[in-house]
């Protein structure tokens, strides 16, 4: 069986799913055969996997890091949030069921299995598996049943490395306090800690690394720095999107709905130098010299209507469109774009009926049958074909289906008004196909580049093996590992 090395950290967003694609790239670029694991994410930004399935982003990304496939196994348990209160969990890649947090505990125990198994398939194919957690294991009052982070150590007795963000204050306490509340035997599967996202002379913290390995009898395994190309990275988080430096021409905005989902078609217009794209924050209003609006992909359509209304970004569509702008709407954001969508099952919360925008003449119905599949198509109006994935439920039709975005094995799929300058899909990841995103910008009238994007992610996660390397023990890491 591979050895295996767990990354967990002192709270969520510190740069755990980061490092860990930099060390998978990093023990592949030293001959080792790496699969990358998470036991459970919460993301609603998934990836379709060549088995069928769904699993987060960030895993898709390391599967990459390891020059893999994605693959269920990589991330058995996904949850994605629905509600504020409530989640679909999907196991080794197919939905299981939609559950309250509240009753979430209950079911977590039940998922271990599933998880192990996951694992050490994975273990069973490769030199070396490293483990990411999720959130902290500091959170003692989830540690019951846990399945994400000490939980998961103590039964696949996998070693664990605590990571700490500098960036955001109090490094030495998330450190030094994870230790303080965790029970003894947790506290000892920790082998040590890094530190991440320094910002200046790492020189500096120098007496502030002493104390924590002081304190807590932890070796470190070094201190590494803000990794400026992280933006041309897959982001794992809306937030987290961003043009290329000094990015201006085309304005691309996109609104960032309360359940924002597979938003990773942002990602190669992100870096057209002659696009900005805007991830627009609830309380800002659409600015006025946006060319194109996207509405994006969302786990609740009929309640980011309910969200998108409450911005007044509906008012904003309507001023935009009326004044010649463009709108794009991706799976979701499709369906919002019609007269009306139905849940008359309840799949995404309670059955009923909520009215669309009114941009395309279309209607759309929720059913409970999902369709997760990599796909090729033809784009009607600019006749070319393109890569991407389908991940929705639900079916639209109507009159302005007679003009469809693009053709799927000869059938019709999306949708186009009467004027145009309003088109909807359900289908994702087009603007990876570089071939296809050239062509769609310059119709758009924007200069596009000739960036060749999934190679510039492959050069910049070798970027970030060297920064890695540069700055951690990637040795010592590695050597911890059983």
């Amino acid at each position: 069986m591979a050895r295996a090395l767990m990354v967990q950290g002192t709270g969520s967003n510190v740069g755990k799913s980061m490092l860990v694609a930099g060390l998978c790239r990093a023990a592949r670029l030293r001959g080792l055969s790496v699969a990358p694991f998470k036991p459970q994410n919460m993301s609603n930004n998934a990836a379709v996997t060549a088995d069928g399935g769904e699993i987060g982003r960030a895993q898709a990304l390391q599967a990459m890091a390891c020059g893999l496939a994605a693959h269920t196994d990589m991330n058995p348990v996904l949850l994605k949030p629905e509600s504020e209160r409530g989640a679909q969990v999907v196991v080794q890649g197919k939905r299981l069921t939609t559950t309250r947090a509240a009753d979430y505990a209950a079911l977590k125990p039940t998922l271990m299995g599933a998880v192990l198994d996951s694992f050490n398939r994975l273990r069973a194919q490769h030199d070396l598996v490293i483990v990411e957690g999720a959130g902290s294991p500091a959170e003692i009052n989830l540690r019951p049943g846990d399945i994400a982070n000490m939980g998961f150590a103590e039964a696949a007795d996998v070693p664990v490395v605590l990571c700490g963000d500098i960036d955001r204050g109090g490094v030495i306490a998330q450190i030094v306090g994870t230790q303080a509340v965790m029970p003894a035997a947790d506290a000892g599967r920790i082998k040590g800690f890094v530190i991440n996202k320094f910002r200046g002379d790492p020189a500096l913290f120098d007496d502030g690394y002493a104390a924590i390995a002081r304190m807590t009898g932890w070796r470190g395994y070094g201190v590494a720095p803000w990794f400026a190309d992280a933006w041309r990275l897959p982001a794992e988080d809306a937030l987290d999107i961003a043009s290329a430096p000094g990015a201006a021409g085309h304005h691309i905005v996109c609104l960032r709905l309360s359940r924002i989902a597979n938003f990773d078609d942002l990602d190669p217009l992100s870096q057209e130098p002659d696009v900005r794209v805007t991830m627009l924050p609830p309380g800002q209003p659409i600015p006025a010299d946006a060319d194109l609006v996207i509405l994006p992909g969302t786990k609740s359509t009929r309640g980011d209507l309910d969200f998108l209304r409450s911005q007044g970004w509906d008012i904003d569509l309507i001023a935009h469109h009326r004044r010649g702008g463009r709108v794009l709407g991706i799976c979701g954001g499709y369906q919002m774009l019609g007269h009306s969508v139905s849940d008359p099952m309840g799949i995404e919360g309670p059955p009923g009926d909520t009215q669309g925008l009114g941009l395309l003449n279309i209607r759309t119905v929720m059913g409970d049958d999902k369709r997760l599949t990599e796909t090729r198509a033809q784009h009607c109006a600019l006749d070319l074909p393109f890569t991407g994935y389908e991940i929705h439920i639900g079916r639209s039709t109507g009159p302005d289906c007679a003009r469809p975005f693009a053709r799927l094995d000869g059938r019709p799929e999306g949708a186009t008004s009467a004027d145009g300058r309003v088109t909807g899909s359900y289908l994702h990841g087009m603007f990876a196909d570089d071939a296809f995103r050239r062509a769609w910008l310059a119709a758009l009238g924007a200069q596009p580049s000739q960036t060749a994007y999934a190679s510039g992610v492959d050069s910049t996660l070798d970027a970030l093996a060297a920064h890695v390397e540069r700055h951690l023990d990637v040795a010592g890491l590695l050597a911890l590992a059983s």
